[in-house]
């Protein structure tokens, strides 16, 4: 060793000396082990990926021995670290809650909503309201037999098909409910003997027997129960003492009462007017639920002369449908009843409130028919020479090729009584 230079173990040199060298060589240590850090990681090796030479007194030792150590971070070289591109954000689809080719489902909270289970109890109990109104409706109809009225009518009543179908249409519509706002008032209208007395007797016929009770089934008659001599006051206290005694009866006993009044045209006005109050809205309900049936001969040439027109304007099958036929004859009924009811309430307003029927005129087979159900009910053997023969005595109107009866059936009943005092005829 040169003995100008100085000696690193020279006594000169105290501990004062190498602690701050040793602390110079652990520094430089340290950068060795960051700059080594740097050119490990990706991307960071400059000119096609040739790592970087390693400074001068940093050894591969030392490197090895201090990537063992804790790693700290520090801020030296950050304007060296690779930018990284952004990442670019996905556009999220819409969500669409009720797509058109899925099922639809409701939220769960609507599923077990209480209004919806409400909702469904309300409808099942309307339901069975209704299931029962109608089940009460097909028991009234057949609580009065309507079914059986209808056929009754048919046979015994003849020439009068349009009057039957429109009174059971009536009846039908009324008496499928017990409760109502206002009564049927029906008015049967004809000229005399064409059969609205009988109707009225077969009528009261029937309800006495599907009543089960006569008292609800008045029959009023103006010859009989107010005769001429009369007062007219009595008659009408009397009046409405009898109908306020049968819809009280009726409506104790949840059924609804006939009431027929026979010849009102013989009525005096006085009576009249009490039963129009009797009907008036304002009276107790016991008045709506009853059935009022007026039969009068007011009209009855007003009924003559249509029918005797019409008779010369009725089409041969062949020149028209049946539909067409039948569509015009309603509607000449129906101008018929429109002019009757003016006439009726120009005589009295009860008659504004009353479906008008008509009674038309009867044919001369419609007598034949009238003569054999009285000999048969009379006893006789019902003979069809024999009540031609019967027929061909009274008179009749000449329209048309038609033969009308002028009389009806009035004198049907003499006729056949005078076959009892004849000669070789015995009943069979």
């Amino acid at each position: 060793m040169d003995r100008s230079q100085p000696s690193l173990e020279s006594p000169t040199l105290g501990p004062c000396v190498i602690a701050p060298v040793r602390a110079v060589l652990r520094l430089r240590r340290r950068v060795c082990v960051l700059r080594k850090r740097r050119l490990l990681q990706p991307g960071a090796e400059p000119d096609g990926g040739t790592p970087r030479a390693l400074r001068p007194g940093c050894s591969s030792g030392t490197l090895r021995a201090d990537l063992d150590q804790p790693r700290f971070f520090t801020f030296d070289g950050l304007t060296e670290l690779p930018s990284r591109t952004p990442r670019k954000k996905r556009r999220r689809s819409r969500v669409v809650l009720y797509p058109e080719t899925s099922r639809k489902y409701r939220p769960r909270t609507e599923r077990q909503s209480r209004a919806q289970r409400c909702l469904l109890l309300l409808v099942a109990i309307v339901g069975f309201q209704v299931l029962n109104a109608i089940e009460n409706l097909d028991d009234n109809v057949q609580r009065y037999d309507l079914d059986g009225l209808e056929k009754a009518l048919q046979r015994a009543v003849f020439g009068q098909p349009a009057a039957v179908g429109r009174i059971m249409a009536l009846l039908r519509d009324y008496l499928a409910t017990h409760v109502h706002s206002r009564p049927l008032l029906l008015a049967l209208h004809g000229p005399s003997g064409v059969g609205k007395s009988h109707v009225g007797r077969l009528l009261a016929r029937h309800f006495r027997a599907v009543l089960e009770d006569s008292a609800l089934v008045l029959q009023y008659h103006a010859r009989h129960h107010c005769p001429e001599p009369r007062a007219v006051q009595d008659c009408r206290k009397e009046l409405a003492q009898h109908v306020t005694d049968v819809v009280a009866q009726a409506e104790a006993k949840e059924k609804t009462p006939l009431l027929v009044l026979d010849e009102a045209e013989l009525l005096h006005p006085a009576l009249l007017d009490e039963l129009h109050g009797l009907l008036q809205p304002q009276r107790s309900h016991h008045f709506h639920n009853a059935v009022y049936i007026l039969l009068s001969s007011t009209g009855g040439v007003e009924i003559t002369r249509f029918v005797l027109q019409n008779a010369s304007r009725t089409l041969p099958p062949h020149s028209s449908s049946a539909y067409s036929i039948q569509a015009e004859e309603s509607q000449a009924e129906e101008e018929l009843r429109t002019s009757l009811r003016e006439l009726l309430a120009g005589e009295h307003p009860l008659w504004r409130t009353a479906a008008i029927v008509p009674f038309l005129l009867l044919d001369k087979r419609d007598v034949v028919n009238c003569f054999r159900e009285e000999m048969a009910g009379e006893g006789f053997f019902p003979e069809q020479a024999l009540a031609e023969r019967l027929a061909e005595q009274l008179s009749y109107h000449h329209v048309a090729g038609h033969e009308f009866a002028i009389t009806g059936c009035k004198q049907v009943v003499a006729k056949v009584n005078l076959l009892q005092h004849r000669p070789g005829r015995t009943g069979h």
